[in-house]
This record gives C-alpha cells, sequence and structure tokens, in this order.
C-alpha cells in the first residue's frame, strides 16, 4: 500500500521569478517506491498555518535521469505554492507520496509517432519529462510542442528546452507563444486559444498523421485544446489531459445537483465498509454528506487523498460490493472505471451496502 514518506529536500532551483523547481533525495529503502513513468505526479503533504495542506505537482525529469525533481509555480494567495518559493530550503524534509497519474502512453523502443503537446505555464512540467523519455527511448518518434506564457521571462525550462531542440535536431519543434510578443506574428502572438490551435491544426501541423496529443495548463487553455481537437475530429481516445488544481476547495462540489434534490427528501443511509491496508473501517453514510471520502475521514480512517478534486486520483479505490455514483472524474482512465475503480471523493453510495477497497 502506498503512503506519504518524509523526504529531504536536496537543491531547490529558481527557474523563473515565479516558479522554482525542487529536488528530493530517496532513501535506498524507498528507491523502488518513488519509481516514476514519464508524465506524473507527486502529492505532498504539510502543515501550514495550523493547517494540513495536500498539493499535487508534476515530475519534470526523465525516468531515466534517477532524479525526482518536480516545479512549482507559486500562485497569488497560494499557501503552499508560496511556502516552497519563498521557505523551503535545501535539507528540509516534506511528507511525499509516491507517483501516480495516466498523463503518458506506454513507449515502446521500435515506434515511429509524432507526438503533440499543447501547454500553458507551468503545463510544461509534465511534459518536459514526456519529451525527454520519449525522445531517449524511440529513437524514431518525433515531438511538437506549443508553448503559451505571458512573456520569454515566465518561460519555466526555457534553456533547457533550447538544450533539448539541438540535442534532438529534426525531430524536436517548438513553438513559443507569447502573450506579450513584440513581433506581432499571428501564429506566436497572444493566448494559446481555440482560434491559435485551429490555426495550427489547418496551417501547422498534419494533425491526422499525429499520434496523440497531450494538453496541461490553465483550465480555459486546455478546454479549448481539447474543443479544437474535437472539432477537428480527432480521436478522443488520443487526446490525454493533465489537469491542475490548487488544493481541497476549489473544485465543483460533487453530487451538487442531488444535494439540492437530497435537501428536499429524507435523507437516507447507505452502510459503508472501506478497506485499506487489509484493514475494514465501517459506518453510516448519510447523503447529504459529501462524500466516500469525507465519510471515511469523518469516521477516522486513515485513506490516501490530496486535490479532492476529481483530478489527481490519489484517492482511488475499488468498489467491491455494492454501486456509487462519481459526480466529476477526469483522474481515471476509462478502462479503470469500467473495471470498478473510483475516485471516492466524488462519490456517494448508489446501493444500501457499499465496500470499497483502496488495496486493491
Amino acid at each position: 500500500m502506498k503512503k506519504f514518506n518524509k523526504l529531504t529536500v536536496r537543491e531547490i532551483r529558481r527557474e523563473t521569478p515565479e516558479a522554482v523547481s525542487i529536488q528530493f533525495d530517496t532513501p535506498r529503502d524507498l528507491a523502488t517506491d518513488y519509481d516514476y513513468i514519464q508524465g506524473q505526479h507527486l502529492t505532498l503533504k504539510r502543515e501550514i498555518g495550523g493547517e494540513e495542506l495536500r498539493r499535487c505537482y508534476s515530475i519534470c525529469t526523465a525516468t531515466f535521469e534517477k532524479s525526482l525533481r518536480i516545479a512549482v509555480k507559486e500562485i497569488a494567495d497560494g499557501r503552499f505554492s508560496g511556502f516552497c518559493n519563498r521557505e523551503l530550503k535545501a535539507g528540509d524534509t516534506l511528507d511525499v507520496f509516491p507517483p501516480m497519474g495516466n498523463f503518458y502512453t506506454e513507449l515502446n523502443e521500435a515506434a515511429e509517432k509524432h507526438y503533440v503537446a499543447f501547454v500553458g505555464g507551468s503545463g510544461i512540467t509534465p511534459v518536459i519529462s514526456l519529451i525527454k523519455t520519449s525522445l531517449a527511448v524511440e529513437p524514431g518518434s518525433r515531438f511538437t510542442l506549443f508553448y503559451g506564457n505571458r512573456n520569454a521571462s515566465s518561460i519555466i525550462f526555457l534553456e533547457e528546452l533550447a538544450d533539448l531542440k539541438n540535442r534532438f535536431l529534426g525531430r524536436l519543434s517548438i513553438y513559443h507563444v507569447l502573450e506579450d510578443n513584440a513581433e506581432e506574428i499571428d501564429l506566436l502572438t497572444g493566448l494559446l486559444n481555440k482560434e491559435k490551435v485551429d490555426m495550427i491544426l489547418d496551417h501547422v501541423i498534419d494533425f491526422k498523421t499525429v499520434d496523440e496529443f497531450f494538453i496541461c495548463g490553465p483550465g480555459p487553455m486546455m478546454d479549448a485544446a481539447e474543443e479544437s481537437l474535437l472539432g477537428h475530429a480527432v480521436d478522443k481516445k488520443h487526446i490525454h489531459i493533465e489537469r491542475f488544481i490548487s488544493g481541497p476547495g476549489t473544485a465543483v462540489k460533487p453530487q451538487a445537483r442531488n444535494r439540492k434534490k437530497a435537501a428536499a427528501a429524507e435523507d437516507s443511509i447507505a452502510d459503508v465498509t472501506v478497506i485499506i491496508d487489509g484493514q475494514q473501517t465501517s459506518f453510516s453514510f448519510s447523503k447529504s454528506q459529501p462524500s466516500v471520502l469525507d465519510a471515511a475521514i469523518a469516521v477516522g480512517a486513515n485513506v490516501p487523498f490530496a486535490c479532492k478534486g476529481g483530478v489527481c486520483a490519489t484517492c482511488r479505490a475499488k468498489v467491491i460490493e455494492g454501486e456509487v455514483d462519481m459526480a466529476l472524474n477526469y483522474g481515471l482512465e476509462e478502462d479503470e472505471v469500467a473495471a470498478g475503480y473510483i475516485l471516492t471523493c466524488q462519490s456517494t453510495p448508489k446501493s444500501a451496502k457499499l465496500v470499497v477497497s483502496y488495496d486493491e
């Protein structure tokens, strides 16, 4: 069973005025626990201002680099990101959950594929891991990156991206789309919105020959890129999206519409059992409660979670018995849902009895 471990910060590197990258030491006895796949993320836990906060940050290193490093961009009123950027220092320890996430495709050294990514701001973090790993593992593949930022000084990993472009000549193409671009080139100026992505798909790349698309960045940018790709009849199974949220409380509350109905009806009860580390915890669930996860936490079950927004999949569990309603799902693949996995932060019982296991 995966769990939080205390890892020591080896190095903090200033990447831009608003972002740092953080490298962790992994003790030898935990090395396999922190092996990762390109595009995955870590969940960090820390008490800040008397409150326990949990946040997810993507790994920015290639799988073969054996360097566990994430990037954190400070956001307005971001308590965790502000702490990482202004207070955290080498030698400090943080509680770190092992790598998770599905923002990748399987690689094959014999493959000859074309990957394309639409990225905004700190969304480059998992994508640079995808770029480095994919181009190294698949010598016949190529990668095209469209990277939107406010201006040149806000581009995270600017020098590293330039070095990668030189290393993989002819296989890595990078287009920086800047809001404040003084050259006034239509393609490279302004926001990476639907109109811009449409222009790229119509005039810059032959999207019909692209094998996989990756999207990561601010919500409106991701929605625009996805809408454009679907509008060009790109198969949804070849569109991979990594969504970020700042933390608990920022996402849509699960089952909001059902809550209104429940408020007007008699509160019904379900018997729920959660299994974690082989131990069972049973409790009664009132449908006025937010989720299975919140109800389990309320009775003292040590269940894993991070974002509570249906994004990170840290709270993933398998339904052993019963049924649930799952409000949001950004973290699970369709085959996982078909196999019975749920995000407990977004799920409420649909049956009178529910048994879910975090050990599966």
